[in-house]
């Protein structure tokens, strides 16, 4: 057996009580709290960008294609394009691509019983993929697609029916004013209602049938605003767009949601900073924690570093026992650390006892996702970081222990 570490675990699975003992089980819930607060911070922002992405990518696609349009990159100023079967065909049978759907979108002006709103139109076809959209939907259904004219239901936020007063099946009037200045009015029938819990789709979005943006905007059958695509990874959203863009024929442009959002999604971004800072902050704490406990405990046990000196052990050797005990109370509060922090990530994911308000951060509970892979890199890293810090106090202090002294230290 190993000398140095059978010593250390004599040491450390010593029965008696000690004031090291005190300090090791002190190191070991401070690792392990560290380990925590690392593992929930980056489940709980993953899982915060994560929800909101969801929720945006669900009513806008991951991807945008359209004509382009030299005075404006917003999703409202589409210009009218063909529906092409080459271009529809391409993105199909791109790898990254899951589904494409025909949209358009024109301003209104809603009226209800007491008050206006204006908001813009979505106009989508009878394939569209509400299944993306089902978690959001509050009251009712989705609209409903007729055979032949268009569908008068239109699908209105939380926001936008509660501004109004209205309720599901209650009758408004959208106004729609022409490039040429004249006004058109059409009665709609409130199908559903949704929340997304983001303000800027709540106050601003509501979906009808495309067909009625085609009649509004005088145009043929098969013209439509572009195609909303939605791909496997969104956070391969911008490659992707951009690999679409060099296949487009002349005249079409592709933009993914992450560029027409860009200051929504630079906001989501700054989370990364935020669990770099608190993994920084914790593995300072952890190291620390575990440099204090190795110093208390080589000063504790200064008589045995003498004893084993004076007995031939080189320093190595005395060096390699503290620092297997260093490593066993580091590796004990990761795996507390990863129990307890994978415990609180399955607790709020099935209960949500975390509450936020909605109105501030988009989502009413706090998401989690845990990324396996960062989980082991924190473990991996922890360990890593502190065991190449305990090398420093248990070399100093050992090396330059003088025999005699640490005999005769009382």
């Amino acid at each position: 057996m190993n000398f140095s570490r059978f010593i250390a675990k004599r040491i450390a699975f010593n029965s008696q009580h000690s004031f090291s003992r005190f300090i090791i089980r002190l190191a070991m819930a401070a690792t392990a709290i560290s380990v925590m607060a690392m593992i929930l911070t980056i489940a709980f922002a993953i899982g915060f960008k994560y929800a909101i992405a969801e929720k945006m990518f669900g009513f806008s696609g991951h991807i945008r294609v359209t004509h382009y349009n030299a005075e404006k990159t917003d999703s409202s100023a589409e210009k009218p394009a063909t529906g092409n079967d080459s271009v529809l065909s391409m993105l199909k049978k791109d790898l990254s691509v899951t589904y494409v759907s025909a949209f358009a979108t024109k301003d209104a002006i809603l009226k209800g019983p007491e008050s206006f709103e204006g908001l813009k139109l979505k106009g989508v076809d009878q394939g569209y993929a509400f299944d993306h959209l089902k978690e959001f939907l509050k009251s009712g259904g989705w609209i409903h697609f007729p055979d032949s004219g268009y569908s008068n239901e239109i699908n209105l936020s939380a926001y936008t029916a509660n501004q109004l007063k209205l309720k599901t099946g209650d009758k408004l009037f959208a106004y729609f004013i022409q490039p040429d200045g004249s006004k058109r009015v059409r009665p709609l029938v409130v199908a559903g209602i949704f929340k997304t819990g983001i303000e800027n789709y709540d106050r601003v979005n509501a979906l009808v049938d495309l067909r009625l943006i085609r009649r509004l905007n005088n145009w043929s059958a098969n013209e439509i605003g572009g195609y909303e695509i939605f791909i496997k990874d969104y956070e391969q959203a911008d490659s992707v767009s951009n690999r679409i863009y060099d296949k487009l024929p002349h005249l079409w442009d592709s933009h993914s949601i992450t560029e027409i959002y860009r200051s929504i999604f630079d906001w989501l971004n700054l989370q990364d900073t935020t669990i770099i800072i608190v993994i920084v902050m914790m593995v300072l704490v952890a190291i620390l924690n575990l440099v204090t406990c190795l110093i208390i405990l080589l000063l504790e046990r200064t008589h045995m570093i003498g004893l084993l000196k004076s007995m031939g052990s080189r320093d190595r050797n005395i060096q390699q026992v503290f620092l297997y005990h260093g490593a066993l109370i580091t590796f004990g509060g990761i795996l507390l650390g990863d129990f307890l922090g994978l415990l609180i990530c399955w607790l709020q994911d099935r209960y949500g006892f975390i509450t936020l308000p909605e109105d501030s951060y988009f989502i009413a509970t706090a998401a989690v996702r845990i990324n396996w892979q960062q989980v082991c890199w924190v473990n991996l890293g922890t360990f890593i970081v502190c065991f190449v810090v305990l090398l420093i106090p248990s070399f100093f202090i050992i090396k330059r222990l003088s025999p005699v002294k640490a005999i005769s230290f009382n």
